[in-house]
């Protein structure tokens, strides 16, 4: 049992001794009385869990605008590039082998175009240009 439920069952007996004492005459004063201190009881923790929430929801923002993304978006493309152009070389010789020259052409075209959405993904300020602000700047 929680101190503050042993403290309002105290009063909840001090209450009804007191009714005890004083008759029927006083009940409704000391029912109000009471139920007064468990408003009390019941505001003082939803004020505290309001304030925990809120301090969460702070620290949430505070570690969002501090988004670790920037540094993990570089090895993602970075891995992303190396698997590519790993990729790359039985494809242009697949290319190479069935269509010549434009095979190996039509591969490598297709090798750049995928790291160029794969990089305007994970980045859309590089296509935006210089000067220009992407949306996701405006949230």
């Amino acid at each position: 049992m929680d101190a503050r439920d042993t403290d309002l069952k105290k009063e909840l007996d001090a209450t009804l001794q007191t009714r005890r004492e004083l008759g029927e005459e006083y009940e409704s004063a000391l029912v109000d009385s009471f139920l007064e201190k468990v408003d009390q009881r019941i505001d003082g923790a939803v004020e505290r869990r309001v304030r925990r929430q809120l301090a969460e929801q702070q620290m949430a923002a505070a570690r969002g605008a501090r988004s670790p993304r920037a540094a993990d978006s570089w090895g993602e493309r970075f891995g992303f590039a190396i698997v590519s152009l790993i990729l790359a070389i039985p494809l242009s010789a697949i290319g190479g082998a069935f269509a010549g020259f434009s095979g190996v052409l039509a591969t490598w075209l297709g090798v750049v175009a995928v790291n160029v959405v794969q990089a305007a993904r994970s980045n859309p300020e590089l296509l935006s240009g210089p000067g220009r602000r992407s949306s996701r700047d405006d949230v």
